[in-house]
Parts: C-alpha cells; sequence; structure tokens
C-alpha cells in the first residue's frame, strides 16, 4: 500500500475504541499499519473474542463486500493506526492491483477456515482439548511471527472465553506445555515458541483415539 494512501486515509485510534459494532451497517474497512483489534462475536449474551489482528491484517471487508450487518464487533485493543477505506475505494485498488486481489481472496479463505476451525472446537467435549485447538488455531490463523515464536496475541482469559474453557483448564494445559518448553507466556500474553513441536505433540496425543477407532 503506497505512502500516499497511507498519509490519506490513515486515522488513529485508541486503545478501548470501537470500530465498529455487530448488526450495524458498514461502509468502510479498516487497514491495520500497527497496533491490535480484537474481533468479537455476540454468543450466548456475551462477547467472545474470535481474533486478534496485527499489523497488515484488516478488518470489516465483509460488510462492503455483501452490503450486509456487521457480523461481529472489532475493537481497538492497543493503540492503533489503520488506513480507512469506503467500498468505492477497495473496488478502484482491486481493479488496479491484481497483487491486493489477491491478497483479498487468500485472507477472506483463511478466516472461513479459521471460522470453521472454531465451529469443530467448540463442539469438542473436551475442554482441555478445546484449550490445545484454541491455540493452534490462533497460531496458524492469526498469530504474528517474531524472533521468539508466534505472539498469540491472546491471555489466559481470552483463550478461555474464545474456547468455551475454564481459566483453569488453560493454565493446566499452559504448564504442561510449558515444561515441554513449547509455548511460554510474556506479558500476560501467550506465545508459542516452536509451532512444529505444538503439532507433533498434538499428534501423539490424537494416537491413541485413532487407534481405538481402528
Amino acid at each position: 500500500m503506497s505512502d500516499s494512501l497511507f498519509v490519506r486515509h490513515a486515522r488513529e485510534f485508541p486503545a478501548g475504541h470501537l470500530l465498529f459494532r455487530e448488526g450495524e451497517p458498514g461502509s468502510e474497512m479498516f487497514v491495520i499499519q500497527s497496533g491490535l483489534v480484537q474481533v468479537l462475536k455476540r454468543v450466548g449474551g456475551e462477547n467472545r473474542p474470535l481474533a486478534t489482528l496485527g499489523r497488515g491484517d484488516f478488518v470489516g471487508e465483509m460488510a462492503l463486500l455483501n452490503g450486509k450487518p456487521r457480523v461481529a464487533s472489532a475493537l481497538v485493543i492497543e493503540d492503533a493506526q489503520c488506513v480507512v477505506l469506503d467500498g468505492a475505494m477497495l473496488e478502484t485498488m482491486v481493479t488496479r492491483s491484481p497483487e491486493i486481489a489477491v491478497r483479498l481472496i487468500k485472507k477472506l479463505a483463511s478466516r472461513l477456515d479459521a471460522a470453521d476451525q472454531l465451529i469443530q472446537i467448540l463442539l469438542n467435549p473436551d475442554p482441555k482439548a478445546r484449550v490445545m485447538l484454541g491455540i493452534r488455531r490462533q497460531a496458524e490463523a492469526f498469530g504474528i511471527v517474531d524472533s521468539s515464536g508466534v505472539a498469540l496475541n491472546q491471555t489466559r482469559a481470552d483463550l478461555a472465553h474464545a474456547v468455551g474453557a475454564d481459566e483453569s483448564d488453560v493454565v493446566d494445559v499452559l504448564q504442561r506445555l510449558g515444561r515441554l518448553h513449547i509455548t511460554r507466556e510474556e506479558n500476560g500474553s501467550i506465545v508459542v515458541l516452536d509451532l512444529s513441536r505444538l503439532l507433533e505433540f498434538m499428534e501423539l496425543l490424537e494416537m491413541p483415539q485413532k487407534f481405538e477407532a481402528m
């Protein structure tokens, strides 16, 4: 995205600012340049975090593409700068830049896959299994890779809320993964130190069930 476009359409939003609310009509989308934005969905009378998005992610595009009300809310949880685009601007960008169009399609496909994964997670009767699956989903779909691993930008409480588990279940799982040097917590947020080891560990846990099903 060009610097001139950023200068013309960038806006700053403080932590705690609600970019948009579920159920409202939407005429803008937001491309995150810095900071963090949490996507929330109303479930059972309370807002449940679906994802935490950072630099390079975008949010609010569905209302522009299908003309329907917002399907979720978006809350700024760390002071953010966003490029704010309306429908006409998005259409112009997609028409003029195949690269942007492909990126948008890939992001939408990833979002749909993540939503399907969340449904499957919530159907699992074992709360600790839901926690493990939730960590994997957040790392693969929304994690931010840096030198220390994959930052989930989720606290214990966020993760518990997202997968419908007690925070004590999250603590138990994180302690076990911590002893195996697969995860750790930094400033209250969960970091996956080695995603490949997490996947291998989950595969080992699933093996007894696979043999029972044979």
